[in-house]
C-alpha cells in the first residue's frame, strides 16, 4: 500500500499571501465605497448597506473580512471601526490614508497584472506615464496626511537637534512634495527660512498647506526638476525625503549639486530608503516597489549606499541612523560641508 508522503513543513505562509490579494481588494473596495465613513458608532450591515445604497447581503460579506484583517469590530451583529481604523481610514481624519493607498493600487495594479509578459520578454514601452502633472499633484495630496500624521513633526524635532540648527537662516526641502517636512522644520526654529522645491503641480498642493499653516512669510516655493533646474543656493539646510531614488543612477551628480547649494559649514539631511538582505529587506518596502521595478525603474537604494556617494563628493562628515516610521524602517544621513 502506497503512503501519503510525511512531510515536515509548514505552508501556512502560503496560504497568507495567495490570501493577501483578497485582502487588497476588501479594503481598496471599503475605502472607495467610504464604508469607514459609516462605522464612527457601531452599526449593522442592513443600515450601512441603507446609507450607501448597496446590496445588503453582499455588504456584510464585505464588513466580515474587513473584521477577519482586524479593521472593524463586530459584537452582536454590529460593525465599528478600530481606534486606528478611524484614525487613518475615516476620510474626515486628519492622517486619512485612503486616497494614498487608493492611488498605491491603481499604480501598481496595470503593471502588476502584466508580470508574466514582463517575467517573460521584459516590459512594455512606457508601461508608467510619470509627465502627467496632475498625477504628481494628486499623488502629493495623498501624501501629506501621512506627513501630517507624525512623520513630519518626528522628523522636524530630530533635525532641530542637529548642532547649529539655531543659527540656521535658510533651508531647502528637495522634492518636498506637500511641504509638511518643510513646514514642521522652519516651525522648530525662530526665523530660519524655507523653500520647498517640486514639479509644477506639486508645488501647488504645497502652497496650499503653507497657507493653510499660515506659513507664507517664511516658506516659499520653486518649481522645476531638481536633476536638470538651477536649485538655488546660499542654504544653511538641504532636506531630501524619499526623493533621491529619481536621481539614483547619476546620484554623484546630484550630491555635487546639493553639496555646491550649501553654504560652507551647511547640512545635507537625507531621508531615504535603504535595502539589506541582498535586496530583500525590508519585506513591505521590497513588495511596495515591484511595481517599478517591474516597469524598468529599479529605484531602490542599498543602505549605506547614500552615506558612502555623500563622502565621495566631499563632505566632512557623514552620521548615518535608522529611523523607524510607520511604513517601514528609513535611513537618516546627515553630512556637513566643512567651513
Amino acid at each position: 500500500m502506497k503512503k501519503l508522503p510525511d512531510l515536515d513543513t509548514r505552508i501556512d505562509h502560503l496560504y497568507d499571501i495567495m490570501n493577501g490579494y483578497t485582502g487588497t481588494r476588501l479594503l481598496i473596495t471599503a475605502i472607495e465605497l467610504k464604508i469607514f465613513d459609516c462605522l464612527s458608532t457601531p452599526q449593522s450591515a442592513e443600515t450601512v448597506a441603507s446609507r450607501l445604497e448597496t446590496h445588503p447581503v453582499y455588504t456584510g460579506y464585505l464588513l466580515d473580512g474587513l473584521a477577519a484583517l482586524s479593521l472593524l469590530d463586530k459584537n452582536n451583529g454590529c460593525y465599528s471601526n478600530t481606534p486606528d481604523t478611524q484614525a487613518v481610514l475615516h476620510s474626515q481624519s486628519p492622517a486619512y490614508q485612503g486616497q494614498g493607498f487608493s492611488m498605491m493600487h491603481k499604480m501598481s495594479e496595470s503593471v502588476l497584472r502584466d508580470m508574466d509578459h514582463i517575467v517573460r520578454f521584459g516590459p512594455r514601452e512606457n508601461p508608467v506615464d510619470v509627465s502627467d502633472e496632475s498625477v504628481w499633484e494628486a499623488y502629493a495630496r495623498s501624501m501629506a496626511n501621512y506627513e501630517r500624521g507624525g512623520t513630519a513633526q518626528q522628523m522636524a524635532l530630530r533635525v532641530a537637534e542637529i548642532e547649529g540648527f539655531s543659527s540656521f537662516k535658510k533651508m531647502l526641502d528637495l522634492g518636498g512634495g506637500p511641504g509638511l517636512h518643510c513646514i514642521a522644520t522652519v516651525a522648530e526654529h525662530p526665523s530660519m527660512q524655507g523653500v520647498i522645491f517640486d514639479r509644477p503641480g506639486v508645488v501647488k498642493v504645497a502652497e496650499e498647506f503653507i497657507a493653510e499653516y499660515e506659513m507664507t512669510d517664511r516658506v516659499t516655493t520653486m518649481a522645476g526638476d531638481y536633476i536638470n533646474d538651477p536649485i538655488g543656493g546660499d542654504y544653511d539646510l538641504i532636506w531630501a525625503s524619499a526623493t533621491l531614488n529619481f536621481a539614483r543612477f547619476d546620484l554623484k551628480t546630484m550630491l555635487e549639486k546639493i553639496y555646491h547649494a550649501l553654504k560652507p559649514g551647511g547640512v545635507f539631511v537625507s531621508f531615504a530608503d535603504g535595502v539589506t538582505h541582498e535586496r530583500t529587506r525590508p519585506k513591505a518596502y521590497v513588495l511596495g516597489s515591484i511595481s517599478w521595478m517591474f516597469s524598468g525603474q529599479d529605484l531602490m537604494f542599498n543602505r549605506g549606499e547614500i552615506a558612502e556617494t555623500m563622502r565621495s563628493v566631499g563632505f566632512s562628515s557623514v552620521e548615518s541612523e535608522t529611523v523607524n516610521t510607520a511604513m517601514m524602517p528609513m535611513e537618516l544621513d546627515i553630512a556637513r560641508k566643512a567651513l
